[in-house]
């Protein structure tokens, strides 16, 4: 228990890799961990598509603001989390389903010793970038992970204190 503990306080959002590659199977287990997350019903409403081709990851960049682009281009691997919209029955619940999924595979990549960062600004333009990249009816993309080794060390940006959170009554 103190080791999840850890692993929680210590995550960070990582912008900039090691020019290592991230194996295939790493990332069939980064999706493994984000698929066992809780889902109404159990509907599980996800789908995932791994990016590490360079090309496509340039095609990507694009639908991004600059400061993002890079960390697209640069990452080694990227997760893209899609809804299945076949899947889903409460779509506000189904939302929060797919952000406990994320925090899973963020989890598990930091207790791997790697780093990602959840790029969710590139959704002001999903629906352009999946006319580009994955024509798959039903689909609506949720995130884009980046992933790899960690080329910083970002500082703990603090929090505020708990009693700031609670409300009377």
């Amino acid at each position: 228990m103190e080791n999840l503990k850890h692993l929680i306080k210590t995550r960070r959002s990582i912008r900039r890799f090691k020019n290592r590659n991230v194996s295939r199977k790493i990332l069939l287990k980064i999706i493994e961990a984000g698929i066992n997350a809780p889902s109404g019903l159990n509907n599980q409403p996800w789908k995932f598509q791994t990016v590490t081709e360079a090309g496509l990851k340039k095609t990507i960049s694009g639908f991004t603001l600059s400061r993002y682009s890079k960390i697209i281009c640069e990452a080694p691997a990227l997760i893209l989390v899609y809804l299945d919209e076949r899947k889903i029955y409460d779509r506000d619940k189904d939302i929060m389903s797919a952000g406990a999924c994320i925090e899973n595979m963020l989890l598990y990549i930091h207790s791997e010793k790697m780093g990602a960062v959840w790029l969710g600004e590139i959704l002001n333009r999903k629906k352009q970038l999946q006319k580009k990249i994955n024509r798959q009816k039903g689909l609506e993309l949720a995130a884009v992970i980046a992933v790899g080794y960690p080329g910083e060390k970002p500082r703990y940006p603090g929090r505020r204190k708990l009693s700031s959170f609670l409300l009377e009554g």
